[in-house]
């Protein structure tokens, strides 16, 4: 029994690089008796690397797979033609672990589906391809602990889960060896799902620094001292609040959709899919911008640049000969100055409550009701709040401007988006549609009771018509 169990703990590593000496030091940290085979064990010394593998035994590859239950083949694709093919009476029965991966994504076959034709009587698992050599290495390096698993024999697959988890590693089943395709493509991806919100989100700043140079260089005469804060602030902060509104638009969007189909099962528009798949990451920008401008906006928070905040006073000198001299100064904010930036503030922190709920850790402790009142109710207040602070520094300028002056205003224009939602979404709340769009996403369909109702009416015509 206990000779049973040695052997089990017993994992033999193919490979003597980076990832290969990695995955070794790591099975020792865990309790395992890990065996090393090289095609050139006499030219390795693994001591010179690392002296936590001065135990570890390193011998040729026959040996090591002849020896073990469980394999890591910890070599490129490309050498394992030569590698291992001579070797494939020995790996039957084996559970063999590629942990390869390709330089360009394919969606024909995948290195553990050539391995797995290479070596046929062997039981090929891909895992731990996923996972770097220095995560593997270093126990508070950053990175993902999720180690993604598939195989076609599913006692292989547990048992790989075991191995992961008894390595510190979170494994997730992804089923059969088709999945490896997909396993070995997401480690060629690069930000994939980030390429078309940085597009929107540099459009649309451009979109703002065009009309904030026309606006402030041509309309009016700003000073060029002025450009790297007070005037990029502008297009920043007006770029941060479009994100906000373009964030929640889609949400109400798809349940006026889902109202118009009179079902949930018809699949939205690709881009209205992409739209709403989009959201985190414009979230995520967002939330870089507001930073940008509340860092903007305090270095630059002065009676200088916001006097309609501050309360007007002067200091007058008596004349001696011909006239006063008049000193005008600005001392404490007015309520609009206060109110503008306790809406703001309020609009940071819920912002900031936000992106901390989008953490894994902090995502992972929370259920879905708490996750979607953090995400929705909050969120849809954060908004709310963010039009108030720009509503609040923008109405009495409107009010003295007047129509249609104040449709060129930076603070209207950039309100229109907001607002929107803000309506659209109060009309979702009310209790009628409310309630009808909660039936629809509870599985009601209404074409399906329009059809019973015609199929009754069949059924009770023909029933007359038998007597």
């Amino acid at each position: 029994m206990d000779m049973e169990q040695h052997i089990s703990r017993r994992i033999g590593v193919i490979g003597t690089g980076t990832f290969g000496r990695a995955l070794a030091k790591r099975l020792v940290h865990s309790g395992y008796d890990v065996i090393i085979g090289s095609r050139k064990p006499a030219c390795r010394i693994l001591s010179e690397y690392d002296e936590c593998l001065c135990d570890v035994q390193l011998t040729t590859i026959t040996e090591c797979v002849t020896l073990c239950e469980v394999v890591f083949v910890a070599l490129h694709s490309e050498h394992f033609a030569d590698t291992l093919t001579p070797l494939t009476d020995i790996f039957t029965d084996k559970i063999t672990i590629d942990v390869s991966n390709r330089d360009s994504p394919s969606s024909k076959t995948s290195n553990a589906e050539l391995l797995q034709s290479l070596l046929p009587t062997a039981t090929v698992v891909k895992a731990f391809n996923t996972t770097s050599a220095y995560v593997m290495d270093n126990d508070i390096a950053g990175g993902s602990r999720k180690i993604f698993i598939a195989s076609n024999a599913v006692i292989a697959r547990d048992r790989v889960s075991n191995l992961a988890r008894d390595m510190g590693f979170g494994p997730v089943d992804l089923g059969g060896l088709t999945s490896s395709r997909r396993m070995e493509a997401y480690v060629t991806r690069l930000f994939p799902e980030w390429k078309m919100p940085v597009l929107v989100t540099c459009v649309i700043f451009g979109i703002w620094c065009l009309y904030t140079i026309y606006d402030y260089y041509i309309v009016y005469t700003y000073s060029y001292d002025q450009l790297f804060l007070t005037v990029l602030n502008m297009p920043i902060c007006t770029t941060a609040i479009t994100l906000m509104a373009l964030i929640y638009m889609p949400g109400c969007f798809a349940a006026f959709m889902q109202m118009t189909y009179g079902t949930k099962h018809k699949p939205f528009p690709k881009w209205m899919d992409a739209w709403l798949k989009s959201r985190k990451q414009l979230g995520v920008l967002c939330f870089i911008l507001i930073m940008a401008h509340v860092l903007m906006s305090i270095m630059l928070i002065s009676p200088a640049n916001y006097g309609s905040w501050f309360h007007s006073t002067a200091v007058t000198i008596p004349a001696n000969l011909t006239h006063d001299l008049h000193l005008p100064m600005k001392t404490v904010m007015i309520w609009k100055g206060e109110a503008a930036s306790l809406a703001g503030i309020v609009a940071f922190i819920l912002l900031c409550l936000l992106a901390t709920t989008t953490l894994p850790s902090v995502s992972d402790s929370l259920n879905w009701r708490e996750w979607r009142f953090v995400q929705s109710s909050l969120g849809f207040t954060m908004l709310c709040m963010s039009a108030g602070h720009v509503l609040i520094m923008g109405i009495p300028g409107w009010m003295d401007a007047g129509f249609p002056k104040v449709l060129t205003f930076f603070s209207f224009l950039s309100l229109i988006l907001p607002v929107s939602v803000v309506l659209m979404k109060l009309i979702l709340l009310l209790p009628c549609v409310d309630k009808y769009v909660s039936k629809i996403r509870k599985g009601w369909e209404r074409n399906t009771r329009r059809l019973h109702t015609n199929t009754g009416s069949t059924d009770e015509r023909h029933c007359e018509e038998g007597m």
